[in-house]
């Protein structure tokens, strides 16, 4: 069985249009069987989307695109954006959904950070799912992809997994800091300084 977070989806591809209006944009997306929270925009997502701090020109990795919402508000916020995920079938929903919001961006089939270079911006809402180990991954190997004060944002579930990803974060880094709480999600930034 193949999951959002495998490379390859066994499932039949049925596209669904969802609209959203995230920090202030009308937007529409296509989604999927076989990505995550293909029905709606995943409410983590949008905690993460409505409070991560960028600035203009930024080079932004939206790490685990999926169908690319994160990735998509950034270019909106006139950054750079590369969207990375392991799954094929969300990376080509993320080249649909950049079309459709009319922004660029460079989409990365890939698994983490393999090939990848330095970001001024790292997001990401992590996979739970997949696993500690993964997640782990993701937060331990950001330091070595972000620029001097470069930053990492997270969202997740506070009491569900996200204090323990909170915590390697402040063992990676050094510093945290949540910039946001809403319904049990935090959003947690730490700097690569």
């Amino acid at each position: 069985m193949s999951h959002y977070f495998s490379e390859e989806q066994n499932s039949e591809l049925k596209i669904k249009k969802i609209k959203d209006r995230i920090r202030g944009f009308d937007l529409e997306f296509y989604s999927g069987s076989g990505v995550f929270s293909k029905k709606k925009v995943d409410f983590g997502t949008k905690v993460l989307a409505e409070n991560m701090i960028l600035n203009k020109k930024e080079l932004v990795l939206d790490m685990g695109c999926g169908y690319g919402v994160l990735g998509i508000i950034a270019a909106k916020l006139n950054c750079k954006v590369v969207m990375r995920d392991i799954n094929k079938r969300a990376c080509e929903l993320a080249e649909m959904n950049l079309k459709l919001n009319n922004v660029k961006g460079i989409v990365s089939q890939g698994n983490l950070y393999n090939g990848l270079d330095k970001f001024d911006v790292i997001i990401s809402n992590v996979p739970q799912t997949a696993g500690k180990e993964i997640c782990f991954d993701i937060i331990e190997k950001a330091k070595e992809h972000l620029n001097k004060n470069g930053s990492l944002q997270i969202v997740a579930r506070h009491n569900k997994g996200g204090n323990t990803l909170s915590l390697k974060m402040k063992e990676a880094f050094g510093n945290l800091k949540v910039i946001s709480k809403e319904k049990g999600y935090r959003v947690y930034l730490s700097q690569n300084l």
